[in-house]
């Protein structure tokens, strides 16, 4: 059956019209526009049902994230939203949806099913102490996929962990890949687009956002102020998904984790 047999029988609307759209590593992204006028967006991928789980959850906590239309098997339907450059009232509104996704917290940390980026596998057994959570579960998940030299830092640095981050913060409900590309402004509104979602400290979200870019100031007028002693932390975080990108993408993300290992001081 095709997509557009698939999207009509779903929705009872005819389809009269498919266009690809930029996607990830995880699945086909199509804007599917109807014959009666209306537009949603079609995911076809082995983990659409985690990602509308996903979804759900993070609209349950009060974050904007488009509707979730549909789901079953490999096909997930959400809302087509119109999207707009960012502006500062955009950003504002980023920043204050975070902190809104942020107080929602659990009793642990991690979420009840594993993840992936592409081919990489991201564990996301509970584990009730944060430190040894971002060990296990993040820098050390598969160290026989990392360069020897890189493998021995990270090694060092997870053993150290206990030393550089709080043990217990809050199990905040993360985005897990929040970077720009996961953001869709819309007029003065931002919605959060293909989730990770997990429990972990808020400040994974925050240096995730830093690692490409910095936001400008109106998105911490919305989120608020930094944690202290935040800077020094977020190399630590950022070096998960410089991990990912180093696996997925080779070696011209090799300087940008030695960056980040020489800042945490391994």
């Amino acid at each position: 059956m095709t997509l557009a047999r698939r999207i009509a029988g779903a929705l009872g609307r005819e389809v009269a019209d498919l266009a690809p759209l930029h996607g990830g590593d995880l699945s086909d992204v199509w804007l599917a526009r109807l014959a009666d006028g209306g537009r949603v967006v079609a995911k076809t991928g082995p983990r659409v049902a985690a990602e509308a789980r996903m979804l759900r959850a993070m609209a349950r906590a009060g974050a904007p994230v488009p509707g979730v239309r549909h789901q079953a098997g490999d096909l997930l339907l959400l809302d087509a939203l119109n999207e707009t450059p960012a502006s500062d009232a955009g950003w504002a509104a980023l920043g204050a949806a975070l902190r809104r996704l942020h107080i929602s917290t659990a009793d642990s940390y991690g979420w009840p099913e594993d993840y992936a980026f592409g081919s990489v596998g991201i564990s996301n057994a509970p584990v009730s102490d944060w430190p040894r959570f971002w060990a296990e579960n993040r820098l050390l998940a598969a160290p026989d996929c990392l360069p020897r030299d890189i493998r021995g830092r990270i090694d060092l640095l997870a053993h150290r962990l206990p030393d550089l981050l709080p043990a217990s913060p809050p199990a905040a409900l993360l985005h897990g890949d929040l970077w720009t590309g996961n953001v869709l402004f819309s007029g003065q509104n931002a919605f959060f687009i293909d989730p990770a979602c997990y429990h972990g400290d808020g400040e994974v979200d925050l240096a995730m956002l830093r690692l490409f870019g910095a936001p400008p100031p109106p998105f911490f007028e919305g989120y608020g102020p930094p944690p202290a002693g935040h800077t020094a932390r977020q190399p630590v975080y950022q070096l998960w998904p410089a991990l990912v990108h180093l696996r997925l993408f080779g070696g011209g993300y090799r300087g940008m984790v030695t960056r980040l290992l020489d800042a945490a001081d391994v």
